[in-house]
């Protein structure tokens, strides 16, 4: 018999590609991890790994164990969501996690809620980027998570995981009150052709400069900053324009000692600029009961909050 814990050290070791980055994720020591896969090694009975620079690859054998190694995970959700309609479970814990600016509006107000219902639900939160919420899946660290679309990033076809659209968050052009904008109700984006721009983190950058691109123009940066607060103190003291998702609470940004207050523009266009939100949760999994719950719920929230 080969122990599914052994499986899911084996799927993060393929996921990662090194012994050191496995044992990170999995919070397990690289001595831990390497007997775990050598005792996975001689219950199969076959070479699974090999050598490849400083990474490990997977051998023919191998890529045939992961084949089978997903299918099984599959399996074990899927019975634990029958499993769970046969009874009351004694530990009803749910564990999200998604990107800064999902927590606010979605995933907080989902814990309390859930929290409150009868029964009761335990529920964590976690902030955590695309890529990491799927490093914590095959860790089983996470149960639902809020994820964007990145280059790389998993299909809606792959093997460990399940992804539904949520929500379309879309973009607004945010420039300073006294901007000649300003005024306007709304913008084509070629209207910002010649501003200077503000760059956020990569992946909302990869957005923005695909969107310029589609309304012909390739965005002057000037500055650049990760954190959205700060994307908005350079816009309100004039630095720049940017693109700005509208789970991002721009009117939490108030002027403070003489910076001017913003302004958010809807972008003209069929569709507008938005990034997609996906729930993912470990494929086979969502009709157990507890993450079939926190999945309606975060439905409805989106819906209520009117950000699809």
């Amino acid at each position: 018999m080969v122990d599914l814990v052994l499986l899911q050290t084996f799927r993060v070791l393929n996921d990662q590609g090194t012994v050191t980055a496995a044992a990170r994720a999995l919070n397990l020591s690289p001595s831990a991890v390497s007997q775990q896969l050598r005792q996975l090694a001689r219950q199969t009975g076959v070479d699974l790994l090999e050598p490849d620079g400083r990474r490990l690859r997977l051998t023919t054998a191998g890529r045939t164990l992961l084949t089978h190694a997903d299918r099984l995970c599959t399996q074990w959700e899927q019975a634990r969501a029958e499993l769970s309609r046969h009874g009351a479970q004694t530990h009803r814990t749910l564990r999200l996690a998604g990107f800064a600016t999902s927590v606010g509006p979605l995933l907080a107000p989902v814990a309390a809620q859930l929290g409150a219902a009868t029964p009761p639900l335990r529920v964590t939160v976690e902030e955590a980027d695309t890529r990491s919420c799927y490093e914590k899946f095959l860790a089983d660290r996470v149960d639902i998570a809020l994820v964007t679309p990145l280059p790389g990033s998993p299909s809606s076809d792959d093997a460990r995981y399940h992804l539904e659209p949520l929500l379309d968050d879309v973009l607004d052009l945010v420039v300073p009150a006294q901007h000649a904008l300003a005024a306007e109700e709304s913008v084509d984006l070629s209207a910002a052709a010649h501003e200077d721009w503000i760059a956020p983190h990569h992946d909302q950058s990869r957005l923005m400069r695909a969107a310029c691109a589609l309304a012909g123009f390739s965005p002057r940066i000037v500055h650049q900053a990760d954190e959205w607060q700060a994307v908005l103190a350079l816009i309100g003291h004039g630095l720049g324009v940017c693109l700005v998702p509208r789970l991002v609470p721009v009117a939490a940004a108030a002027p403070v000692a003489g910076q001017p207050s913003l302004v958010r523009l809807p972008v003209r266009g069929t569709p507008p600029p938005a990034r997609r939100i996906h729930t993912c949760v470990r494929r086979g999994s969502a009709e157990q009961d507890v993450i079939a719950a926190g999945l309606g719920a975060l439905r409805a929230c989106a819906g209520r909050d009117g950000v699809e």
